[in-house]
């Protein structure tokens, strides 16, 4: 197992809250997260924010390949010395919103998982980044605030049920896989984490209902939860027809004036948005 205090010594390194440095030093906590993910040889593992190796190394035993993108350059020269002994794993300086994500992954021909402790300052960017990627992944494990994870979970009719529930819906089947202490960490940060467990699936829509127009009906939805669709949906300046339109569309589901976002499955919002985008007629 890595020594991170020895590490961060060695090198004269301090980490940087804005880069939402904290850094896993739990051996178990890395194990389990491996073990989530399920990893075997025929997996080509990408992970974000590698720190200084701690996950990689682990990942790097039992996977085919590993691809680590990490964006502070200080960390480059510890991770060539944690990882040198690894000829499985490439260590890419970049940042992963601005990094085409398709040629890192491309020409392997087994499985792509994703595996990473996230930075917690650029969670959810990060997990829609790669739901929405187009890259090939069969599973998604990320360890991040145990309130992101809340919300990912969530049901609807629930108090943490939101836009963001939806949308790991709509690409994933979400479980929660375990709780992780803030204790596990260097340095110690404000709140506890949770891993998360993402599986792809596959939802049946119209070809006429684009994805952009779905997810901006369930922004809209969304943006002011404690009122009904009518009153937060159906005043967005862009749907035509507005709130007669909409309140065709809920008739047509056999659903209430009164139903709110946290009321609708992802199924729903699909039905919902398909019902919205078709033309009106003349």
């Amino acid at each position: 197992m890595i020594n991170t205090n020895e590490i961060l010594s060695k090198y004269g390194l301090k980490l940087t809250k804005s880069l939402g440095q904290n850094f896993l030093t739990d051996a178990n906590i890395i194990r389990k997260i491996v073990d989530t993910a399920e990893v075997d040889e025929n997996d080509l593992v990408l992970e974000v924010g590698p720190g200084i190796g701690a996950l990689t190394a682990r990942l790097a035993e039992r996977a085919g390949r590993v691809v680590a993108v990490e964006i502070d350059r200080r960390l480059l020269e510890p991770l060539s010395e944690t990882l040198g002994g690894y000829g499985n794993v490439r260590v890419i300086h970049a940042d992963i919103m601005k990094t085409d994500l398709r040629e890192l992954t491309t020409g392997w021909n087994g499985s792509l998982k994703v595996v990473s402790n996230l930075p917690y300052y650029i969670t959810s960017p990060v997990i829609m980044n790669m739901l929405e990627s187009g890259i090939p992944w069969s599973l998604l494990v990320f360890m991040v605030q145990k309130e992101v994870v809340g919300r990912m979970v969530a049901l609807p009719g629930t108090k943490d049920y939101s836009a963001l529930s939806v949308a790991v819906r709509y690409y994933a089947d979400p479980k929660l896989a375990f709780h992780v202490s803030r204790n596990c960490f260097i340095p110690k940060p404000d709140v506890d984490s949770a891993v998360v467990k993402l599986k792809r699936r596959s939802l049946s829509q119209p070809d006429y209902l684009a994805r952009e127009f779905l997810f901006r009906v369930i922004r809209a939805s969304f943006s002011q939860r404690r009122k009904t669709l009518l009153n937060s949906l159906g005043k967005q300046p862009w749907l035509e027809g507005g709130k007669e339109r909409l309140r065709e569309a809920l008739a047509r589901m056999g659903l209430s004036e009164d139903t709110r976002a946290e009321n609708l499955s992802v199924e729903q919002f699909i039905q919902l948005a398909s019902e919205l985008c078709k033309k009106m007629p003349s």
